[in-house]
């Protein structure tokens, strides 16, 4: 993929943090620089093998790694986003620098883990308030240093 489309790349998600459990799921958050660059990275996805599970103006998560039979032994969920759109990577962040926080989110996850094996939905639904919570402190943390600069 040409590198002039994407201004970074981050490994997000819950297998980034150090020291807590995690589904054989691996996030990544390309962040590209304008709509032309979000449109011509679509294409290049998907002619690489990569499914779109959802789309809006502003965002498009792709995933590889699903089949018929079930997971592949890796997963891959990527996020395209325009740049500064980056709210996942404000909590990771926030949870590498706050390892009893990570913990929590940890013993969180956990505990929907069998409540909704089946339920992508709710169990994105029920860690919203712990995610929200910690990307605000994550923003106001980190933004202003080199990784966030402000806009």
């Amino acid at each position: 993929m040409p590198t002039d489309f994407f201004v970074r790349i981050n490994h997000i998600g819950s297998t980034s943090v150090p020291n807590i459990w995690a589904k054989n799921i691996v996030d990544i958050l390309l962040e590209v620089k304008d709509y032309c660059a979000m449109e011509r990275v679509k294409g290049l996805l998907l002619d690489h093998g990569w499914r779109c599970m959802n789309e809006t103006k502003k965002r498009a998560s792709f995933n590889k790694g699903y089949t018929d039979a079930g997971f592949a032994d890796r997963v891959f969920h990527l996020h395209l986003r325009l740049y500064g759109d980056c709210d996942e990577l404000y909590f990771c962040d926030y949870l590498r620098r706050h390892p009893e926080i990570a913990r929590d989110y940890e013993r969180l996850k956990l505990s929907l883990w069998k409540k909704f094996e089946h339920n992508r939905d709710g169990y994105t639904e029920a860690k919203t308030d712990f995610i929200k919570k910690y990307t605000k402190l994550g923003k106001s943390e980190f933004t202003g240093t080199d990784r966030y600069p402000k806009s």
